[in-house]
C-alpha cells in the first residue's frame, strides 16, 4: 500500500471518530452514524490494501 493511501485512510478514520464524537455530544444520531460509517469504510479500505500488499510480497 502506498504511504499516501495509508495516510488518507487514517485521516478518514480519524474524521469519522470526530464526527461520531460530535454526534454523541450533540445528540445527533445521524452524525454519529455517519462517523461510524466513515470509520468502517476506512477500515475496509485498509484491509483491502493490506491484502494487495500481501500478494505483492
Amino acid at each position: 500500500m502506498a504511504f499516501d493511501d495509508k495516510v488518507d485512510n487514517k485521516a478518514e478514520e480519524m474524521g469519522g471518530k470526530v464526527k461520531e464524537g460530535v454526534g454523541k455530544a450533540t445528540d445527533d444520531e445521524r452524525l454519529e452514524a455517519e462517523g461510524k460509517a466513515d470509520q468502517s469504510g476506512s477500515k475496509l479500505k485498509q484491509a483491502g490494501e493490506n491484502i494487495k500488499d500481501a500478494f505483492k510480497s
